[in-house]
């Protein structure tokens, strides 16, 4: 029996449950940074920074200049309205109508909406496995920001709320669309657009530009917990797809919580059962084995890439290049039609029906 390539799995799990931890460990650092910035301005602050870090770390690095092909320019367009603009005003909107109790269980929902939409709208595949480990860590999540005593407090806010969610699942979804794209360049355009919103949001509600120490801090924790975050993301997309890489993300307040642990903050019987749930739902999604014939059809596109299975083909305008097993480039290139079995999964190059 053949078995999932242990490579793209390390790659693609890595870089998803890396971006957990990095948003995870953003969380008890955003309490102390609301001492002296208000909610909104903070996560402005936060979108600015990881747009503002990751356009530094491109221009140091000396990164390529990304070309997008404009059938994939409209996707990235719609993924940065949706969780750049119209997901943060939902919540704005919610949250000035709604207590925290309320609203930190249903963020929870931003997970599931992006599962299900991966599943029913974009055809993802998945089986019950995939299924009860996204269902596992969702409830671990809830445990983890139950607060004892839940209020709503009205009907839109907590509508609100959850069209922000949704809104921020569709973003996932269209993310995974231009997936192949550098990673860090996807991470700046959408955090400087969010943290423009945001900004002006703050703004436009009387908040004021912190001290400049709480100013720098926040920038530092934003590229950290949502810019390298929200890279790493998009290579989860790559590799895993739209819902496993969410399951995934979704573990984040597990991190959280356990950070505050190191804070003094006692241990519960909620982040003890939360762990296990969660544990039981990453165990779920690593023994996934899915394997069958597929066909991959022809395609054209351009992103990095090493001659892998996948990737046999030549290079015209260079017919003396000679690269080594596993040596990454980029170029545009064609996918010849190929019938194959073998295990996968619904990652850029595996979108086929079953």
């Amino acid at each position: 029996m053949l078995v999932v390539d242990v490579k793209v799995l390390n790659v693609g799990v890595a870089s998803a449950l890396g971006a957990a931890l990095l948003f995870g460990a953003g969380t008890p650092l955003a309490k102390l940074l609301l001492e002296g910035v208000g909610p909104w301005m903070l996560a402005g602050l936060f979108y600015l920074g990881s747009g503002i870090g990751l356009s530094i770390y491109r221009l140091v690095s000396r990164a390529a200049p990304v070309k997008m092909a404009r059938s994939e320019m409209g996707w990235l367009a719609g993924a940065t309205l949706m969780g750049g603009v119209i997901g943060p005003v939902l919540l704005m909107v919610g949250l000035t109508g709604m207590p925290a109790s309320g609203a930190s269980l249903l963020l929870n929902a931003e997970g599931v909406f992006t599962a299900v939409l991966a599943w029913v709208a974009f055809r993802e595949n998945f089986d019950r496995r995939i299924a009860f480990g996204m269902a596992a860590i969702a409830l671990g999540a809830v445990l983890l920001s139950w607060p004892g005593k839940v209020s709503f407090a009205g009907l839109w806010p907590a509508l609100a709320i959850l069209g922000a969610c949704f809104a921020w699942g569709i973003d996932n979804n269209l993310t995974r669309k231009v997936s192949l794209s550098d990673a860090t360049w996807i991470a700046s355009v959408k955090g400087l657009v969010a943290g423009s919103v945001n900004l002006a949001l703050a703004l436009a509600l009387g908040d004021r530009f912190p001290a400049l120490p709480t100013l720098a801090g926040s920038m530092v924790v934003g590229f950290l917990a949502y810019g390298v975050s929200l890279a790493l993301f998009v290579v989860g997309l790559r590799h895993l797809g739209t819902a496993r890489t969410g399951a995934y993300f979704s573990v984040a307040p597990f991190f959280g919580a356990a950070l505050a642990l190191v804070g003094g903050e006692p241990i519960t019987w909620q982040l003890v059962a939360a762990s296990l749930l969660m544990a039981l739902g990453i165990w779920f999604h690593l023994t996934e084995r899915h394997m069958h014939a597929h066909k991959h059809e022809a395609m054209a596109h351009e992103h990095e890439h090493a001659h892998d299975k996948h990737h046999q083909h030549s290079h015209p305008d260079q017919p003396s290049l000679v690269l080594a097993p596993g040596i990454k480039h980029s170029h545009r290139h064609r996918h010849e039609p190929m019938e194959h079995v073998h295990a996968h999964f619904p990652d850029v190059h595996h979108r086929h029906v079953h």
